[in-house]
C-alpha cells in the first residue's frame, strides 16, 4: 500500500514501505559517526541529528529526488580520532561551505575536477578509513567482552548477506544495551542558539581538514552522485548544483550546532537499493532522525565504548573498500599510508601532485 501526492513543479513524493527501507539504506553509516562524535566530543547528538533531520526534507524536495545527505567523513574522523577539536570542526564546515557555493555557484567544478584524479580520492577514502580503523581498535580494547559480542552480532548479519546494515545493526544492539542499564531517556529538546566558532580556531589543522575533505567531496559527494542521479533517475542534476547546496547546507547548518554535511554517492545508492524511488524517503528519514533526536539525550554518554569501536571498525572497512577500488592502487594505498603516518591534508597534497607527475610523464 502506497500514499502519493504531488507538490511544486509536479514532483510526487510517495510514502510506502519501499519509500521506507530506502530510507534505512541512506542510514546505515549516517547514525553510527553521528553517535561517535557525540560520543567523543562535546557536540550534541540531538543538534546533530536535527541538522540531518531538516536538511533531508529540505533537499529531498528541492531536487524532488531521494538525495542523500550526510556527515563530511573526513572531518568526522578527525574529529573522532581526536586531531580535530569541536570547534575546529565547525572552522573547517565553514570554510568548506564557502568554497563549494563559490565553486559551484560559478560553475567551476569541472575545471577543478581534472587536477584531483580518481586515484587521489580514493586514497583520501583510504586514509580515513585507517583513521577510523585505528580509533575503533583503541576503543575495543577497553571493553574485550563486549566488543567480541558486537563482532559477533556483525559476523551473523554479514553472512547474512547484509555487509553495509551491519554497522547500524551493532549500533541499535549497542542502543538496546544501553537503555537496559540506564532506563528509556525523557524526550528533550535543546534550546535554539546560533554561534560561531572563535577565530583562535582558524588552525593549521582545520585548514587541512578541509583541503582533505574537499577532496572527497568533490569526487564522491558532487561528481559522482550527479552520475548516479541520471543512472538511476534520468535525474538532470548538476555537479556544480550539487556544491551549490552543500555550501548553503554547511553555512546555515554548523552556525547552528550540526556538523558539517554534503551529498554522496554512497547514500543515493543505499537508497536507491533499499527501493527508495521518490523523496518521499527523504521525508521518512528526516522524521526518524527527529524522533531519534528527541529521544537521544541521556543515550550517548551511556552507550558502550567498545561496542563503538566495532561500529567505527566497520565503517572504517567499508571506507576501506571504497578507496582500493582505484585504476591506480599503488599511488592510492601510498597516499593512504600517508594520511596515517602525518595527516589527510599533506597526504592529498603529496598524492594530487604525484597524481599529476603522473599524468605527464605518461
Amino acid at each position: 500500500m502506497a500514499f502519493s501526492t504531488e507538490y511544486w513543479d509536479g514532483d510526487s513524493v510517495e510514502f510506502s514501505i519501499d519509500e521506507f527501507t530506502g530510507a534505512i539504506g541512506d542510514s546505515v553509516t549516517v547514525f553510527p559517526v553521528v553517535v561517535a562524535i557525540a560520543a567523543l566530543t562535546e557536540l550534541s547528538l540531538t543538534r546533530l541529528l536535527l541538522g540531518f533531520a531538516a536538511f533531508q526534507i529540505v533537499w529531498g524536495l528541492h531536487y524532488g529526488l531521494p538525495i542523500s545527505v550526510e556527515p563530511m567523513k573526513a572531518l568526522a574522523a578527525l574529529v573522532i580520532a581526536g586531531a580535530l577539536t569541536a570547534s575546529e570542526l565547525a572552522v573547517a564546515g565553514l570554510l568548506a561551505g564557502v568554497v563549494l557555493l563559490v565553486v559551484g555557484s560559478t560553475g567551476t567544478l569541472g575545471r577543478i575536477e581534472r587536477y584531483v584524479g580518481q586515484p587521489v580520492i580514493r586514497g583520501v577514502q583510504l586514509g580515513v578509513g585507517l583513521i577510523l580503523l585505528e580509533t575503533g581498535i583503541r576503543l575495543s580494547l577497553d571493553g574485550l567482552t563486549l566488543a567480541l559480542v558486537s563482532m559477533g552480532v556483525a559476523a551473523v548479519v554479514i553472512l547474512a548477506g547484509y555487509r553495509k546494515a551491519s554497522a547500524l545493526v551493532v549500533l541499535c544492539v549497542g542502543v538496546v544495551f544501553t537503555v537496559t542499564r540506564v532506563g528509556v531517556p525523557t524526550p528533550q529538546l535543546p534550546a535554539f542558539t546560533v554561534g560561531l566558532p572563535s577565530p583562535s580556531s582558524v588552525s593549521v589543522a582545520a585548514l587541512e581538514g578541509t583541503v582533505a575533505q574537499l577532496a572527497m567531496t568533490v569526487g564522491n559527494a558532487a561528481v559522482a552522485t550527479s552520475l548516479l542521479l541520471s543512472d538511476y533517475y534520468d535525474a538532470d542534476v548538476s555537479a556544480d548544483e550539487l556544491s551549490t547546496s552543500m555550501g548553503v547546507m554547511n553555512l546555515v547548518a554548523v552556525p547552528l550546532g550540526a556538523m558539517p554535511m554534503c551529498h554522496g554517492s554512497g547514500g543515493v545508492a543505499g537508497k536507491y537499493a533499499f527501493g527508495a524511488r521518490t523523496a518521499g524517503s527523504n521525508v521518512v528519514l528526516g522524521a526518524i532522525y527527529a524522533i531519534a533526536a528527541v529521544l537521544a539525550v541521556g543515550i550517548v554518554s551511556a552507550f558502550p565504548l567498545p561496542m563503538l569501536g566495532v561500529v567505527l571498525g566497520l565503517i572504517a572497512v567499508e571506507l576501506g573498500r571504497a578507496g582500493l577500488d582505484t585504476d591506480h592502487l599503488p599511488l592510492t594505498i601510498g597516499i593512504g599510508l600517508l594520511g596515517v603516518v602525518t595527516n589527510i591534508g599533506v597526504a592529498f597534497v603529496a598524492g594530487a601532485l604525484g597524481y599529476l607527475l603522473f599524468e605527464h610523464g605518461s
